[in-house]
């Protein structure tokens, strides 16, 4: 089956996404027009070359994406002269989230980007480097777990508030502690495939880089890069609810 969508629909999806969180974005872009059947199930995606000129990305950032959404099971892929990549005939299914969950979702993005922003600026200034040794740790474990999403997202968290103890601040690490449990909420409703842990994860470490080298400038633009692209990956992939 190829591709037919309206013009409109066609551009909005295939417009160029921006560079800072382009994986992300692609996963969010894909990932709502599968959710929207603006990409019909068993429809075939423009062909690689196309896909990274249309949307502004490298091929590289592009098959990442792909790979994500094949691990998740929104696409699937096939081999040969009449291969490629189509969207999955039934997409995976998920949990319907309460209606309260999904009209805060934004609201708890926001919350969370501002308490994380300031604990990355704070890590960045304050931070001993015993207090840091132990986020290493977490970082390896993660890369560890990725095909175990749940000691995955239990390191995950054990990082992020790892960085706001070495902030020194009792107050963000409560408001962390708050955020983690609004989010853990959030992501148990959407796939989470290996490729897309393994980029997070890539995040931690250069965050973590950054905090050493005490420049908080970089911290806070790798910070908001990694949870605007959470943002976008729940956009793209959390489940429709009927009203």
């Amino acid at each position: 089956m190829r591709l037919a969508l309206p013009g409109a629909s066609a551009e909005a999806i295939f417009a160029p996404v921006q560079s800072q969180t382009a994986f992300e974005e692609t996963l969010e872009r894909l990932g709502t027009a599968i959710k929207l059947g603006l990409l019909a199930p068993g429809a075939r995606l423009p062909a690689e070359r196309e896909l990274c000129r249309q949307l502004g990305i490298s091929r590289s950032t592009l098959r990442q994406a792909l790979t994500a959404l094949v691990q998740s099971g929104h696409l699937h892929a096939t081999r040969g002269r009449s291969g490629g990549t189509f969207v999955a005939e039934s997409p995976p299914p998920a949990d319907e989230p309460s209606a309260a969950l999904l009209a805060g979702w934004r609201d708890a993005c926001d919350q969370r980007l501002a308490v994380e922003l300031a604990v990355a600026v704070l890590a960045a200034e304050r931070a001993e480097p015993e207090s840091l040794a132990p986020l290493d740790e977490f970082v390896a474990l993660m890369d560890a777990n990725l095909e175990d999403f749940p000691a995955f997202r239990r390191a995950d968290v054990r990082w992020h508030l790892g960085l706001a103890e070495a902030a020194g601040s009792q107050r963000l690490l409560a408001a962390m502690t708050e955020a983690q449990g609004q989010m853990t909420d959030l992501i148990s409703y959407i796939a989470h495939p290996p490729e897309l842990l393994a980029w997070t994860n890539q995040q931690h470490a250069r965050m973590l880089a950054a905090v050493r080298r005490r420049d908080g400038d970089r911290a806070m633009r790798i910070m908001t890069e990694h949870l605007k692209g959470t943002e976008h990956v729940l956009a793209g992939l959390l489940p429709a609810v009927q009203a």
